[in-house]
């Protein structure tokens, strides 16, 4: 495996982040989002807000340069005095004209948006293993190259440059590595799941030769020896720190591939199951519905109802 672990995944997720819009804001106000259906986020260029996600009893402060990503599916609301009545999100930017709409009176905040688009296989995967709300704070060290691709983003926007869609998509991307980069770096846990797993340097060998090699019947004596733990040891950290057992998460990291081959037809299913080491088409037929839900023929079709 040429990539890290985190790489591999966000790519068979197939990521897209994009840039949706933005506001600039001034005085009294107050904005109401509904419940997002991908990953949101946002970042504040210029002033300071409060934020409040429904259901949440904490309310953040936003500074400037702050980035927030929301992966919660409950509605928020954004404003300069959360006791100002909210507009509704959908009101304020439909029938719009340029990216970024006005709001109040002045333009003492500016705040940009974006959407993280994610293979409907993988969202639940990436969506648990962060919290509500991951923010960014501008005077962390994390924050300072985001505020490079922020500024870049910013004039992406207001020009009508060849490529510009392309750009403002990329930089996107890159600023929602970030994101990941500096909520692995901060000092709070990190909740059990794959994320976790990618960042612990102690199982960062049995999670190379897993990803590496999905098709090899590692037993559990082989992975343990590569991290220089015990089995013991080994098997009772990595649940811990992944949630399942290490040998649960290989098949699971392989019904991720073949999920990931099916959708796109890649390869027969008697070739997927000899790859991903499954004695027989009908062994790995059985894990693959066990664990996904369907069989991989009606997954692989979905006018069958399989996806």
């Amino acid at each position: 495996m040429t990539q890290d672990p985190i790489s591999e995944i966000l790519r068979l997720a197939d990521v897209e982040s994009v840039i949706s819009g933005g506001f600039t804001a001034g005085g009294k106000w107050a904005i109401r989002f509904p419940a997002p259906d991908k990953l949101k986020f946002f970042a504040s260029l210029r002033g300071s807000c409060w934020l409040h996600i429904e259901g949440e009893r904490e309310i953040s402060r936003v500074e400037p340069g702050d980035v927030l990503l929301l992966t919660a599916a409950r509605a928020f609301t954004m404003a300069s005095d959360l006791a100002v009545k909210p507009v509704e999100a959908q009101t304020l930017f439909e029938g719009r004209t340029s990216p970024i709409v006005e709001l109040g009176n002045g333009e003492e905040a500016l705040l940009i948006g974006g959407l993280v688009r994610l293979d409907p296989a993988y969202a639940p995967m990436l969506a648990e293993a962060l919290p509500p709300l991951v923010h960014v704070r501008g005077v962390t060290p994390e924050a300072q190259f985001m505020r490079w691709i922020l500024d870049r983003m910013v004039e992406e926007s207001r020009g009508d440059q060849p490529g510009s869609g392309l750009a403002k998509t990329q930089l996107a991307h890159l600023l929602f590595v970030h994101i990941l980069r500096a909520h692995l770096a901060a000092d709070g846990p990190l909740k059990a799941g794959w994320l976790r797993v990618a960042a612990d340097r102690r199982l960062a060998p049995a999670l190379r030769l897993m990803h590496g090699a999905p098709g090899t019947p590692w037993r559990l004596e082989q992975l343990a020896q590569a991290t220089a733990m015990s089995r013991t040891l080994f098997a009772s950290h990595f649940k811990a720190v992944a949630g399942i057992a290490p040998l649960t998460y290989l098949a699971h990291w392989r019904m991720r591939l073949a999920q990931h081959a099916l959708r796109r037809g890649e390869v027969p299913v008697t070739v997927l199951a000899r790859d991903l080491g499954y004695a027989s088409e009908s062994a790995f037929s059985h894990a693959f519905k066990r664990i996904v839900g369907v069989s991989p023929s009606r997954y692989g079709n979905p006018a069958k109802g399989g996806r």
